[in-house]
């Protein structure tokens, strides 16, 4: 008997509340997961360590019926075991690939920032084509196929920075932050004896998720608002202490991210509310200042902020 899609608007309320079954005090950073979700795109969850970025993650993955993987990153960790390898068979006389974690729905590379560059750049076509390429052969990924990853932006030691190619493939970047007392005390309360996640379970279907990406594609946007973003991105660009500002990449993915946002709040249409409030998560980690400018106190987010400021909302 064929499964019952259910309508995405459904969909999305019940991915909400089974993550905040878990993750309490934490709307916007749901909100804006399910938006890169609904829009196809890819997240960067940056915190200090023990703010819930590894658990809003899972909290989503067993919300929905799809397949989970896990990577711990680590200095060793080589491009294989992300993609996979091919091991001779002696019985077939003949190479057999192995997949590796990377053939899955939803990924969360945890900690990425912990592997080298090298070992990073194995992520790079699947985040941008959902293909990889091993040993002169192409594998096309499941469908969907959603990265979470996670860094901790106080740690340096046996870290590496991402290269500007790798966060050009996020979507967007945002912090959960921490929560209010009143709420830090449920979470204890919560957690006094056993971890909320145990008592997740899927409240939605692969082809629910689907369906939710199919209907994001159908918002309205109007080509006021297409100026609108395009100008937005475009001041980054020149504007002061910026050393190199975002791409047509990043007019793509707001315009996406804005699509799905308003699919979350149950609008048709894209509102410049809707931009405005992702902007910076969009557009900012793509952003590189001049060393001066960052040594004086300028950040990437305070460059959209002026940006957003500068530029006229469309009536």
């Amino acid at each position: 008997m064929p499964q019952t899609v259910i309508e995405p608007l459904e969909v999305l309320s019940k991915i909400t509340a089974n993550v905040e079954k878990v993750m309490k005090g934490q709307a916007a950073s749901i909100r804006r997961l399910l938006a890169v979700m609904a829009a196809g795109g890819h997240v960067l969850l940056e915190d200090c360590p023990g703010t819930g970025k590894t658990t809003l993650a899972k909290a989503l993955a067993r919300s929905v019926g799809a397949s989970f993987n896990r990577i711990q990153f680590t200095p060793d960790l080589l491009p294989s075991d992300i993609l996979g390898v091919s091991i001779f068979d002696q019985r077939e006389q003949s190479f057999r690939f192995h997949q590796g974690p990377v053939f899955t729905n939803i990924l969360l590379a945890d900690e990425i920032n912990r592997a080298s560059p090298r070992t990073q750049s194995a992520l790079l076509e699947a985040m941008g084509e959902g293909q990889v390429s091993v040993d002169g052969k192409t594998y096309v990924l499941a469908e969907p196929f959603f990265v979470i990853a996670t860094q901790n932006p106080v740690e340096s030691h046996g870290t590496y920075p991402l290269p500007e190619a790798q966060m050009d493939r996020f979507m967007m970047q945002f912090s959960p932050g921490y929560v209010p007392p009143e709420i830090e005390v449920e979470i204890l309360s919560d957690q006094e004896k056993t971890h909320p996640l145990e008592g997740i379970s899927p409240c939605v279907s692969l082809p629910d998720v689907l369906a939710v990406r199919r209907r994001a594609k159908e918002i309205r946007i109007s080509p006021e608002i297409k100026r609108y973003i395009v100008e937005l991105v475009g001041r980054t660009r020149t504007a002061q202490g910026v050393q190199l500002g975002a791409s047509p990449r990043a007019s793509l993915a707001l315009m996406m991210a804005a699509r799905a946002l308003a699919l979350v709040d149950g609008a048709d249409f894209v509102s410049p509310a809707q931009v405005q409030e992702l902007a910076a998560p969009v557009i900012a980690h793509r952003l590189m200042l001049d060393p001066q400018a960052r040594f004086s106190g300028l950040t990437k987010a305070g460059v959209v902020e002026a940006v957003l400021k500068a530029v006229p909302v469309p009536a």
